[in-house]
């Protein structure tokens, strides 16, 4: 498991199986938003047995799949209402947290500005510059 913090209250991670499940839930996380679609790869753990294992441990959980390609508007908002309505710290999950970290940076870009989201999303990894001057030419 690679746990990347991106804010104190939430973290984005590559796929996640079941089995992890009490290491989310010792490192004090109260939800878990799937972001991956399943099916997306042959062998993948499916939402259901991720879902099931978190509502066992006692978390709360989520699904709101980021199709690879274009994101629907409607994806963005269901992440964004996800993330306010969420219990936290909250670990949101894709095939390599990626996507988990796009979406973030496109909800938190207004509030953050920028450079501070690029330098959030950096520091955890991952290299969102190229979306944020998508999003500062309209």
């Amino acid at each position: 498991m690679d746990i990347r913090r991106i804010t104190g209250d939430i973290s984005v991670s590559p796929q996640i199986s079941p089995g992890d499940i009490p290491a989310i839930a010792a490192a004090g996380f109260r939800s878990v938003l799937c972001n991956r679609p399943d099916d997306e790869e042959p062998g993948q753990p499916d939402y259901a047995a991720v879902a099931e294992a978190a509502r066992d441990a006692g978390l709360e959980v989520r699904s709101v799949p980021i199709p690879l390609g274009p994101t629907p508007a409607a994806t963005i908002r269901d992440f964004a209402r996800a993330l306010d309505e969420m219990e936290r710290p909250v670990l949101a999950y894709c095939r390599s947290g990626t996507r988990c970290t796009m979406l973030w940076s496109m909800v938190s870009y207004e509030a953050l500005g920028g450079d501070e989201v690029i330098r959030r999303a950096r520091a955890a990894g991952y290299d969102m510059a190229g979306l944020i001057r998508q999003i500062e030419r309209g």
